[in-house]
């Protein structure tokens, strides 16, 4: 068989549509990494039946020799290449993209949905998906729920995973599945079958049985972790529960496509009062964090002096895309800070601690309290008693980043050291550790450092000309010794990104031989085929990251 006749057959099973039009091929090629592959055919499944179809399609493909895979794409704001393939591109949003029903507390959703539309049908019900990224507003459920997703709120909710109650899924023969949380007797049953899924569940019991020590041992210390399979997730040791979509959740489409998620909700609180505090020795940072997060913030971001100062530089940026009189207020909360950067008084981090209550007078005295208890360290810190007097500093934590890159002309985001967790405790020493290490390459790069302090998780995205050999040849020479010092405080190479291609080589370094063996065992027994986006969690390279970057602006 051949990419024609392939293209053929698929358009003889889909209700949906195949194109191999060479401008939309080039869309999907590139999603927010490095990195670019051109596929040699898009497809735009209608529902899981036509899912299923193209499955089978490439599986028979694959059965004549031909070398032909698949990768499940949503709106494409992956950071480490999750969705990029040189084979079939299964793309979402242009069909499978209906928020399905909003229960009490409960969602079901397709993986095409946009977390905006999905965020407005739950909110109309008072519910709230709290795991959602910083890409809210561009990103699709099928990439929160694939890469096991957190953003700000994680701190207090949790990531993805622990909202995800339900998968139905297309397996690598085509065949469906509906994975959720079955008793020991109820596995039993699935073991039965005389299925692919009936197989899955006879080795992959056997896998967590006979391997339960190794696994726990190598479950990550830290509170957010996307790198990986998430082995340890699976099986309720109390409860002797099992629940294989915990590992579908983060697993980047490599074991199977999910075509519809039944998605647990929380209520949010409705007011919040942010702490806000001035950082200029990072010694205390350990202690400061430990006492804040005795009052429970639902969120404690941070960002530093290089932020700071990047988003006075563009401010006027930053206010014209606002209305006229939101953009002269938050101009005139923003004066103080702009003398602090004319002045030199830069703090080295401003951390943000926001709690959230039913009441703004339970949220304040939150605040109180997290500020008092830093009383005797002596530190500048503020109280913002509503999120109108906050905005200003989410709008440098969020915005700063987008604002650098698109002024800085010749220079491309480059995620590759962009998501690291390490524990709190280590900060005193890991940081500046870090920053020396980053600054042995400023030369080949500009940097922002931000994230979420109270979980340990940072994000790195260096800005660099791609188009010079000696700045791509530092991505491969930086991000090691970045991950050493990581991994030797404890910690993650991913806390939400994931693997993709650009962390999956990292695996071994993290995980070790045996465990990674593990999840090359696992990949196996839901893909003997390899037709699930082959390179990403098993079996990827350096020799990939090298080969598949971009080398100018497209």
């Amino acid at each position: 068989m051949n990419i024609v006749s392939l293209k053929d057959a698929l358009k003889n099973v889909m209700r949906g549509e195949v194109t191999d039009d060479a401008a939309t091929r080039k869309t999907v090629s590139r999603d927010t990494s490095l990195f670019t592959r051109m596929p040699e055919l898009v497809t735009y499944p209608k529902d899981a039946t036509d899912v299923g179809a193209i499955v089978k399609e490439v599986s028979r493909a694959r059965e004549t020799g031909m070398d032909i895979s698949l990768a499940a794409r949503a709106a494409g704001t992956d950071m480490s290449g999750g969705p990029l393939t040189t084979g079939v591109v299964v793309s979402f949003t242009e069909h499978m993209n209906h928020v399905l029903e909003v229960g009490d507390g409960y969602a079901i959703t397709e993986p095409g949905v946009y977390y905006r539309d999905f965020e407005k049908a739950t909110l109309a019900k008072g519910f709230l998906l709290p795991s959602y990224p910083a890409s809210r507003e561009i990103a699709a459920m099928g990439g929160i729920v694939a890469n096991n997703s957190g953003g700000e709120r994680t701190l207090a909710y949790g990531k993805t995973e622990k909202y995800v109650e339900e998968l139905e899924a297309v397996l690598s023969d085509g065949s469906r599945a509906t994975f959720k949380t079955l008793t020991p007797e109820e596995v039993a049953d699935k073991k039965k079958l005389r299925t692919l899924e009936g197989d899955i569940y006879r080795k992959m019991d056997a896998l967590l049985t006979s391997n339960a020590a190794l696994i726990e041992a190598h479950r990550p210390k830290v509170s957010k972790n996307s790198a990986g399979y998430a082995l340890w997730s699976i099986r309720n040791e109390r409860t002797g529960a099992t629940n294989l979509a915990k590992l579908i959740c983060g697993s980047q489409g490599t074991l199977a496509l999910w075509t519809k998620a039944r998605l647990a909700l929380v209520a949010p609180k409705e007011h919040r009062a942010m702490l806000v505090i001035f950082l200029h020795d990072l010694a205390t940072l350990p202690e400061i964090v430990n006492r804040v997060l005795v009052q429970r913030p639902e969120s404690f971001e941070s960002y530093d002096d290089k932020t700071f100062t990047f988003a006075t530089r563009f401010l006027f940026d930053i206010l014209k895309q606002m209305g006229l009189a939101k953009a002269i207020h938050l101009g005139i909360e923003f004066l103080p800070e702009i003398e602090e950067v004319l002045t030199g008084g830069v703090p080295k981090l401003i951390l943000m601690a926001e709690f959230a209550e039913d009441t703004i007078e339970e949220a304040d005295k939150k605040a109180v309290a997290a500020q008092a208890a830093l009383a005797d360290l002596h530190l500048e810190t503020k109280i913002e008693k509503n999120e109108g007097e906050s905005e200003k500093y989410w709008i440098v934590r969020r915005e700063s980043f987008a604002l650098l890159r698109k002024s800085l002309h010749g220079y491309y985001a480059s995620p590759f050291i962009d998501d690291f967790v390490v524990p709190p405790a280590s900060y005193p020493e890991f940081l500046p550790k870090l920053n020396t290490l980053l600054d042995e390459y400023k030369s080949h790069f500009i940097y922002t450092i931000a994230g979420h302090i109270g979980n340990g998780n940072f994000h790195i995205i260096p800005l660099m000309d791609l188009s010079k050999e000696e700045n791509r040849n530092v991505i491969l020479e930086l991000a090691p010794k970045v991950y050493e010092l990581v991994i030797r405080e404890g910690g993650t190479t991913t806390g939400e990104h994931n693997d993709g291609i650009i962390r999956t080589p990292y695996l071994p370094m993290l995980f070790g031989a045996e465990m990674v063996a593990l999840c090359a065992e696992t990949k196996e027994v839901f893909d003997p085929q390899n037709i699930f986006n082959p390179g990403k969690k098993v079996g990827g390279s350096f020799a990939d990251i090298k080969s598949d970057m971009i080398t100018s602006m497209i």
